[in-house]
């Protein structure tokens, strides 16, 4: 089982290309803004309550005892921001995430900045749309218009996969099921991960006159319905590498081939989060698949180009922060006129 099937000195090469290119399009959208997933709607609290009743193979790490962890949740729009000061509405088709960091987590960790953290990042689609860290190179040469034939074939699977990610209409973060796309460790087993509501939502929010609609609708059932949002945090198992490969996140692994068992239930409790200092402690936290125990490993090379690049982009962005405070900037620099 190995952690990238490219050579070192391309995944290396590559993964420096694609941080180059996310960095500079941060820098020129808005450097104190996630390059991906820069719209949040909501940073929520609650617990994560691993089940007693798990079978013994999978009482690996966060799993391996009955235990309930503190978390933070957010919700996001996976796109980036469309230009300084503007993100994109809720309005338009998109693919949506969520990331789990549970806190209170005992263990030497595979990074060193967070010492009691394992964060879980997700997805509302089952594969990602590209097999490795090359794939991000041809998907921006595409785009650029300098695609060879050859290469617009190849990556024609690549661009339906995104196309079908980005077209995603949904009408409440809390009612979606999520997916970690990508393979990771469970010990020495490979596993890939869902979260799927428990809990019906009834969306009352009018779609058509909000570009933050998402928000509202969280806010809606949290907050003025006073409701709880539970979710069945579930594991499949790696079965075989022509079922479910490692290597290829582009190929979902089906449920007949891999059943999803539930290992643990995810519980956000009624609660208000609409106010400026929680926005404020979600723009501050970092959420990366690295920041993991050793038993829960990323694999694949997209999960190992993520581990320099989210690395990166946060320390980028985080400086920006900091260096904003400490030296205000002309109101030409800020540009924060807000979408009309």
């Amino acid at each position: 089982m190995t952690n990238s099937q490219l050579p070192d000195s391309e995944q290396v090469a590559m993964t420096n290309t694609v941080l180059e290119a996310n960095r500079k399009e941060q820098q020129e959208k808005g450097p104190d803004l996630r390059h991906v997933h820069a719209k949040s709607h909501g940073l929520l609290w609650g617990e994560f309550i691993v089940e007693s009743d798990i079978p013994e193979t999978m009482k690996v790490g966060v799993f391996a005892k009955p235990l309930t962890y503190p978390i933070w949740v957010r919700f996001s729009n996976a796109s980036s921001p469309e230009k300084r000061g503007e993100l994109k509405s809720d309005k338009e088709p998109d693919a949506r995430g969520m990331a789990i960091k549970l806190m209170n987590v005992e263990g030497e960790k595979v990074l060193d900045d967070e010492e009691k953290t394992q964060d879980f990042i997700l997805l509302n689609h089952p594969v990602f749309f590209v097999k490795d860290v090359k794939g991000y190179i041809d998907i921006a040469t595409v785009k650029s218009g300098k695609a060879t034939p050859e290469l617009m074939k190849a990556m024609k699977p690549s661009l339906a996969i995104a196309q079908e990610m980005g077209s995603k209409k949904i009408s409440n973060p809390l009612d979606v099921e999520y997916w970690s796309t990508t393979p990771y460790k469970l010990g020495s087993n490979p596993i890939k991960f869902s979260v799927k509501p428990q809990h019906e939502v009834e969306t009352s929010t009018d779609e058509s006159n909000s570009d933050s609609y998402l928000r509202e609708a969280m806010v809606n059932f949290l907050t003025h319905q006073g409701k709880d949002a539970i979710f069945d945090f579930l594991i499949q198992l790696h079965v075989d590498e022509e079922k479910t490969p490692v290597e290829n996140p582009m190929k979902e692994w089906k449920q007949e081939d891999a059943p999803f068992v539930k290992v643990a239930t995810i519980r956000i409790p009624s609660q208000k989060f609409d106010f400026d200092e929680r926005k404020r402690l979600d723009e501050g936290l970092l959420f990366t698949p690295w920041h993991t125990l050793p038993e829960h490993e990323p694999l694949g090379s997209v999960n190992l180009a993520r581990q320099k690049i989210y690395q990166e982009l946060a320390k980028s962005r985080r400086e920006h922060m900091e260096k904003r405070m400490r030296e205000p900037q002309p109101y030409t620099v800020v540009q924060d006129e807000p979408r009309e």
